[in-house]
């Protein structure tokens, strides 16, 4: 099955201020998720943050909620957003999610076992997770493709989400983001 536009919707997890310098390669990941973000933002694809414990571990790096017009960001204290209870009213309205962010093998996976438990079709954004160790974050990535989930890029979502090439939109994100470098 294709991610599609009408159906989808991006949920970051916990890419807080504190948590991101103990995360391997945590700046490069950051970085990513800034480029999945903005591409998302202009796709139209609704956005959703979650922060874990932000008293603690500070809150969403307000260099991702800045790409977004109006940030929906939700505080949790189960490692599930899901379980969380935390969710913004509405959002099963998508039947399916988008998940990025940290960590791959804590609240990454717990949030996308619930969301899979709930029904949901997964896509996880594989250059868009992170753990502490490299290690944790492919354990983490096996263990939810394992329950079913579809392992992604980001590339694969934006390609999926546009559907298809010639238009203004394809235009715009072809010179923005898919032309030279990424992160």
């Amino acid at each position: 099955m294709l991610m599609e536009l009408d159906k989808a919707t991006l949920m970051v997890i916990d890419v807080q201020d504190k948590l991101i310098p103990a995360i391997d390669e945590g700046e490069r990941l950051s970085a990513r998720l800034q480029w999945l973000i903005s591409a998302c933002q202009l796709l139209g694809t609704p956005i959703l943050f979650t922060e874990q414990y932000p008293k603690g571990l500070g809150h969403t790096q307000q260099a991702l909620t800045v790409l977004v017009e109006q940030p929906v960001v939700m505080e949790k204290l189960h490692f599930s957003a899901v379980a969380a209870n935390c969710l913004p009213e509405g959002w099963q309205r998508h039947s399916q999610v988008i998940v990025c962010g940290m960590e791959a093998h804590v609240c990454v996976l717990q949030t996308v076992m619930d969301l899979l438990k709930a029904g949901k079709e997964v896509f996880v954004v594989a250059d868009g997770v992170g753990s502490r160790t490299e290690e944790n974050r492919q354990l983490g990535l096996a263990r939810m493709r394992d329950a079913g989930a579809r392992i992604v890029s980001r590339e694969m979502v934006v390609f999926e989400l546009m559907h298809q090439s010639g238009t203004e939109l394809f235009k715009t994100i072809s010179k923005q983001f898919l032309v030279g470098e990424q992160p």
